[in-house]
């Protein structure tokens, strides 16, 4: 059922603070700066910033599927329970969230435009790679 690690999310209550220090720390600007979302393509994969994000949960990791409403029956039929309905985000995105048994949220995420590039950076250069 899951493709792989899509999307990270921190919550960010002082959204410009945690651009700040994710910029410094992660040295690119985010290629989506909105006031309500940013998001930095790290690698290929997302780390995103959402200032309505709970500190309380945490991180909420997205895993990619190929149908996030297929997903979401899967994982509540083997106990999970809702916590955000299947919604679009834009651009055919689709994302939902569950609680799995041991209480941690678990992300679901369909995104028709994800694509891992062929390289990351750094690779191919110096010894043994």
């Amino acid at each position: 059922m899951f493709l792989g690690l899509r999307t990270v999310i921190y919550p960010a209550p002082d959204l410009a603070a945690a651009k700040a220090w994710w910029t410094s720390v992660l040295g690119i600007e985010p290629y989506f700066d909105e006031p309500f979302y940013v998001g930095f393509n790290v690698g290929g994969y997302e780390l995103s910033l959402d200032p309505s994000g709970d500190p309380a949960v945490g991180p909420v990791t997205y895993w990619g599927v190929r149908d996030v409403e297929v997903a979401l029956k899967q994982v509540v039929a083997a106990g999970a329970t809702v916590r955000q309905a299947v919604q679009e985000v834009g651009g055919g995105i689709r994302v939902a969230a569950v609680v799995e048994p041991a209480g941690s949220v678990l992300g679901l995420i369909e995104n028709p435009h994800f694509v891992l590039p062929e390289t990351l950076p750094g690779e191919g250069e110096g010894p043994g790679r």
